[in-house]
């Protein structure tokens, strides 16, 4: 049985430790052949550094650590190019300022290759470092930038935005240098989280291909179903026999819990840093989600009152590039891997949504920790005794859960943005609510609803905002909501809550057997 390579991104330590190694050559192959420029946008650990990596030990002719793969006999060994290779992760900009850094960097890698450079800046270091290595090996320059948009997306936060401009522009004047140097170079790829304007940042690259949502490639990161039962069948073998449980029904949770990342409409794959996690543990649990708070995230949907993340419908634009001073949430939520697209329409339209279990559980947790100013820690247990509490038909329990979800907001925020806090919390508390039981939510002229169905009841709530739980009951009664409900052999109770804003706290319910 092969060793999970968790965090390794060379591939000669996968191939010489005796790691598992998923064959992505032939994607490699395609891409080479088909142009010179490319951009790719890629979810955090999705496997990015390990796919440049390889790309530049082909580049290098190192056709020993491709034996028993694709490319091996589909690739001329004797031709090498010398290779560029720059990971914005590991330049230590945040200690000696990007300028430095780059600079840095530069050197570095006329240092590997036995140069001295002459210029003094770091733009004319790497134009000069192109023409010299193509000019060294006679053969033209294959540059890959890996994270090209780190030191940009780490000060994001509203007080750190001026360092994020400066970098930007930065940036902006060291990627100009690209296309002078077109003479020199034999092929491009820049990799990165998320896709900045190409004003902002590619304004030179006009001829700059972008892939992310190319269906060739829709599988050239992440692992794809046949992928996983063809390279993971022994491990597959031991959850089995561990969970004793059928194959199928191990396959389905396995899905359930990583799969659903899709960048083409049609192609789902699994998150790569999960599913090896997964089977080195030997559980389900939320791996991905925990090694990246997406903190900036929250606080951004907090601020703009965004709480309705699933089921967004958006056009193309909502996939194109963004700049620092239009940031759209749902832009950002998907290239940063919280939200995926869920299908395409006729009319070249996509619904948005959480690609899975571990990323709508975990997304919840923190959005309704976010939205009552209290510790995301604790949206799960809260939950998790609703849940109980439906399943008991404790509806004086429910109230009181409900009821504390607001306890933690500061009075002085909470009044001047009650109706907003309430819809918002009890919004996404039912909806996190469906990872446990089944649970509905859907907003009606402005009020929102839940029904919540347990083994042995369905119950039908209607929320009212300073006004009666009488009312509520009412709704239900004229509204008939119980209709589609009666055939399904439970008891259905309807519940009517009223808010009270002044108070900010639940002041009056009722319950009734319909």
């Amino acid at each position: 049985m092969k060793k999970l390579p968790i965090g390794i991104q060379t591939l000669s330590e996968i191939i010489d430790g005796g790691y598992v190694y998923i064959d992505k050559t032939q994607y490699i192959h395609q891409l080479i052949n088909e142009g010179k420029y490319f951009f790719l946008s890629r979810p955090r650990r999705f496997g990015k550094s390990l796919l440049l990596d390889t790309i530049k030990q082909i580049y290098l002719g190192n056709k020993r650590l491709f034996e028993g793969l694709w490319i091996e006999e589909n690739w001329n060994w004797e031709e090498m190019n010398p290779v560029v290779h720059l990971s914005f992760a590991s330049m230590g900009y945040k200690e000696q300022g990007l300028t430095k850094a780059l600079n840095r960097a530069m050197d570095e890698q006329a240092s590997q290759e036995e140069l001295v450079l002459e210029a003094t800046t770091y733009g004319q270091k790497f134009k000069e470092l192109i023409r010299r290595l193509h000019g060294k090996h006679g053969r033209k320059v294959v540059l890959l930038v890996d994270e090209y948009d780190k030191p940009i997306i780490d000060y994001l936060e509203k007080e750190k935005r001026p360092t994020a401009y400066e970098h930007r522009d930065l940036l902006k004047s060291f990627y100009s240098i690209i296309k002078d140097s077109d003479p020199h170079i034999e092929f491009l790829l820049i990799t990165g989280v998320s896709k900045f304007s190409r004003v902002s940042i590619f304004s030179d690259l006009n001829n700059l291909t972008d892939i992310t949502l190319d269906r060739p490639y829709a599988g050239m990161l992440g692992y794809t179903q046949q992928e996983l039962e063809h390279y993971f069948a022994d491990r597959i073998e031991g959850l089995v026999t561990q969970e004793s449980i059928e194959k199928e029904d191990l396959l389905a949770k396995v899905k359930a819990w990583y799969n659903g990342y899709n960048w083409d409409g049609k192609t789902k794959v699994y998150n790569p840093f999960s599913i090896l996690s997964l089977f080195r543990n030997g559980d389900f649990r939320n791996f991905w989600f925990a090694t990246g708070t997406p903190t900036f995230l929250v606080d951004l949907c907090k601020e703009q009152f965004f709480y309705k993340v699933e089921g967004s419908e958006v056009d193309q634009t909502a996939f194109d590039s963004y700049t620092l001073d239009n940031m759209d949430l749902r832009s950002l939520l998907f290239q940063t891997g919280y939200l995926t697209i869920q299908e395409q329409t006729e009319f070249d339209t996509y619904f948005l949504n959480f690609p899975n279990r571990e990323v709508r559980e975990s997304m919840f947790r923190y959005l309704i920790g976010g939205f009552r100013h209290g510790h995301p820690a604790d949206s799960g247990p809260l939950v998790g005794h609703l849940a109980r509490a439906f399943q008991k038909n404790d509806i004086a329990k429910i109230v009181e859960l409900i009821d504390g979800l607001f306890k933690d907001i500061p009075s002085h925020l909470f009044i001047a943005n009650s109706e907003k806090y309430y819809h918002s919390l009890v919004h996404l508390t039912f909806r996190y609510l469906g990872v446990y039981i089944e649970s509905e939510v859907h907003t009606n002229s402005g009020r929102m609803d839940a029904v919540v169905q347990t083994e042995e009841y369905i119950h039908i709530l209607e929320f009212k905002l300073n006004k009666s739980a009488q009312e509520g009951l009412n709704q239900i009664r004229e509204k008939d909501y119980v209709a589609k409900y009666r055939h399904a052999g439970k008891t259905i109770v309807g519940v009517g809550i009223n808010f009270d804003s002044e108070k900010k706290a639940i002041d009056d319910w009722e319950e009734v057997i319909l």
